[in-house]
């Protein structure tokens, strides 16, 4: 089995950070997963970078994660998009279809995944929500005669949307999120999964006032876009080679 992750933020493992301060993140547990579940050791690699919008994915990571020769690609973007003033939905799903050409072309099993909805927790939560709800029909529209496509969705979860899944910035995910995310992956590859990732005990979580929440988070995002900076620049994917995961005991 080899399996390779392509996409943003919620692909790299933003918001589940280890110790060293390097994310981990659902794509990770799903390979562990992946491997505890089916006692096999399998190879993985992950693409992702932080803060690219869709087409940026498909276009810098797309090609070198089919040269790796994979059987399985997981694929999730428009999260950035989605915060943009034009987005649009309908190109953001022509991404979607662009990955699974290409697959249908390499013989490679797709993933598609929808991000998790942190809308109730962010400024400007009503366009989010519809802008999510849209890009979602938009891309599941494009896979509707395709059961052989891997469908693992995040969007419509509103136990995932809740604040104890996501991390202080409120755009990502926490360790408790990314497990409920990569136990819905592992359920949807057949793969048996820890009950316990469903649902991990919360965390304690520091309530940041409205203030000290905008100063923190939303200013440097605003100064980013501003600047036309991305927080993935100068960034290098995490495994852009295959790594070997074996079962856990």
């Amino acid at each position: 089995m080899r399996y390779v992750a392509i996409g943003d933020s919620f692909t790299e493992g933003v918001g589940d950070e280890l110790e060293d301060g390097r994310p981990r993140g659902w794509a990770d547990l799903v390979a562990q997963g992946w491997a505890n579940g089916t006692g096999q050791a399998i190879e993985y690699a992950n693409l992702a970078i932080r803060g690219k919008l869709a087409w940026p994915v498909v276009e810098s990571q797309l090609e070198a994660a089919l040269a790796l020769r994979p059987t399985h690609l997981s694929f999730n973007g428009g999260g950035n998009d989605m915060l943009r003033p034009r987005a649009d939905m309908e190109r953001i799903a022509d991404a979607f279809s662009r990955v699974l050409q290409r697959c249908d072309e390499e013989g490679v099993t797709l993933t598609l995944l929808s991000g998790a909805n942190p809308s109730a927790g962010l400024p400007m939560a009503s366009l989010i929500q519809r802008r999510g709800d849209a890009l979602s029909a938009a891309v599941l529209a494009r896979i509707e005669d395709r059961p052989d496509v891997v469908r693992a969705l995040n969007w419509p979860d509103r136990v995932l949307a809740t604040p104890p899944f996501w991390s202080p910035d409120r755009l990502h995910m926490n360790a408790r999120g990314h497990h409920r995310v990569a136990a819905r992956v592992l359920e949807a590859l057949g793969v048996p999964v820890d009950a316990s990732w469903w649902d991990l005990p919360a965390a304690p979580a520091p309530h940041l006032p409205r203030g000290a929440y905008y100063r923190a988070h939303v200013l440097p995002w605003l100064k980013r876009r501003i600047t036309r900076t991305s927080s993935g620049d100068g960034r290098a994917a995490k495994f852009a080679d295959w790594v070997t995961i074996a079962p856990s005991a």
